[in-house]
């Protein structure tokens, strides 16, 4: 978990299951990154954007990574299921990488999602972590047992013997 101190200057946006909560003196609302960006990505269509004073509280998977897509020389690609929140000033987009062929669905396959990459754009404060939300499970899946399923198929079902 991490606390964002918003100072009333730049408005922050997070990943729409990031949110945990905040202070009454927060206004949130919900941002959309642009409908091309949604329908390629999946993940990232529905941002929620948090502006005025005081604390707002968001979560995630693994490890949180802050950085400033300037210090590397202005823009990042990053797996979609990374991006956690982003300051206002940023540019959000999602671009398709490799085509509908053998290797893209090579990676699509064995990656994870494969075919999009978030891109972040410009000078400012940038938070990922470093676990998607599929990525924690199957390691809470193995860690269980691993990829057997219990009568009930869930990711935390018991199993006899």
């Amino acid at each position: 978990m991490r606390a964002l101190e918003l100072d009333g200057t730049r408005a922050w946006f997070a990943e729409k299951d990031a949110f945990v909560a905040a202070e009454s003196t927060v206004d949130f609302g919900i941002a959309f990154a642009g409908g091309r960006t949604g329908m390629s990505g999946g993940e990232g269509f529905v941002l929620e954007k948090f502006t005025g004073h005081g604390t707002v509280i968001i979560a995630g998977a693994g490890n949180f990574i802050d950085l400033d897509p300037a210090d590397f020389g202005g823009r990042i690609e990053v797996d979609t299921g990374c991006v956690v929140a982003f300051e206002e000033g940023i540019r959000y987009g999602v671009q398709r990488v490799g085509g509908l062929n053998r290797q893209g669905l090579m990676n699509t396959v064995f990656g994870g999602e494969g075919l999009s990459l978030a891109t972040l754009e410009g000078s400012g404060r940038v938070i990922l972590q470093s676990l998607t939300i599929e990525s924690l499970a199957n390691a809470l899946k193995k860690a269980q047992g691993g990829d057997r399923q219990g009568p009930t198929g869930g990711l935390f079902s018991t199993h006899a013997g």
